[in-house]
């Protein structure tokens, strides 16, 4: 699904002489690359303040506690999304609102948001899923007029661009209250472990969270607030500046694979490539098709056999995950997720797939429907 190890060979001796300075210095707890790299994200994203985290889920824990979210208040967020979106509001005691999302581009719809409003609602979580902006500006909107909270999950779409009616654009991540992202391995923008951050352009909530992922210290050892222990490393933050460089490129080269699905499977009875939307770019960090007619499992079968990875994300809605049975939510009809579960596929994606692998790959697909 992901070919680090070519990636890595591309870029070698830049990552080699990154973690060998780490190494020389051996500051591995806050070094001087954190700073550089949240400086450097900063200044692509455009924001004030980027605070890096020791994963993609302690991001959005920190996030909805510098916001000072509170037991009982009310979270909305998509059903169709990992479950670390859901995870961190139960953790944290909030209670979180599910809605459908659009059965076209899969991510939350403003029209559900607006549905799903009560008077304890307190925050909304926009999930960019896939590599694709959510529909910000109406979102915004609304957060607006009900004096709501916006947290984006940017975890799958770091470097994406909201396109706004007039003109502007902006990075995923960078519109609502703040921003999360990981960076797993196979993310867009991905280290070589975990590691996480947090984006804002309030200084104030930039440095409460910093506050937090430190155990709640702004001068050692003195303890203002009641915090975590989630720090970005420094050999992944050496990692990342050297990968940030080529995010655009990276982007670009899974576009590029994802326009040649496009071509490919644009003429197939039976499958529905990705949705583009008119307010955002892609930046593909999964190609997902929907597969009609019952037929996913038996397509994900034949390219097992032909020595093909896929996967499923998602294949269990979060309203009938086990662990979240306690819930209002569970066992409420989701008609949409429902139906994108037993639909969705995603076919190897990132930056190093050739034209003779692509070829293959799209070749696999096309004999199944022939």
């Amino acid at each position: 699904m992901v070919d680090l190890v070519s990636q890595y060979a591309r870029i070698r001796s830049e990552i080699d002489n990154a973690m060998a300075s780490v190494a020389g210095s051996a500051r591995f707890i806050r070094g001087p690359e954190v700073k550089l790299f949240e400086e450097e994200m900063a200044e692509y994203l455009g924001v004030s303040s980027v605070i890096g985290c020791g994963n993609g889920t302690d991001a959005l824990q920190v996030a909805m506690m510098a916001l000072g979210l509170k037991p009982g208040d009310e979270v909305i967020t998509t059903n169709f999304t990992f479950i670390a979106t859901v995870e961190v509001v139960a953790l944290l005691g909030l209670t979180p609102v599910l809605t459908d999302p659009c059965p076209d581009c899969f991510n939350i719809t403003p029209e559900a948001i607006e549905r799903a409003i009560t008077p304890a609602t307190r925050a909304i979580v926009p999930v960019h899923l896939f590599g694709q902006c959510c529909d910000m500006e109406p979102l915004l909107d609304i957060a607006a007029r009900h004096n709501l909270f916006v947290v984006e999950d940017c975890a799958q779409a770091t470097g994406a661009e909201y396109i706004f009616s007039d003109g502007r654009r902006a990075k995923a991540g960078t519109m609502g209250d703040i921003g999360c992202t990981s960076f797993f391995p196979s993310k867009n923008l991905g280290c070589w472990g975990d590691g996480g951050a947090l984006f804002t352009n309030d200084e104030s909530l930039g440095e409460r969270a910093r506050s937090i992922t430190n155990h709640g210290m702004k001068r050692r050892y003195y303890h203002d607030i009641t915090g975590i222990n989630s720090r970005l490393d420094t050999l992944q933050a050496a990692i990342l500046r050297v990968k940030l460089k080529y995010l655009d490129s990276f982007n670009r080269a899974r576009s590029d694979a994802a326009a040649y699905y496009d071509r490919a499977f644009k003429p197939v009875p039976g499958l529905t490539t990705p949705c583009r939307t008119k307010y955002s770019d892609h930046i593909f960090h999964q190609y997902t098709l929907k597969v009609a007619d019952g037929r996913r499992d038996d397509l994900k079968e034949h390219l097992t056999a032909n020595g093909i990875p896929s996967m499923i994300y998602y294949p269990v809605p979060i309203s009938e995950q086990k662990a979240y049975s306690y819930l209002p939510f569970s066992g409420k009809p989701f008609p949409v997720t429902g139906e994108l579960s037993r639909q969705v596929l995603s076919l190897p994606m990132h930056t190093e797939l050739d034209e003779e692998q692509l070829e293959y790959i799209t070749g696999c697909v096309t004999d199944f429907f022939a």
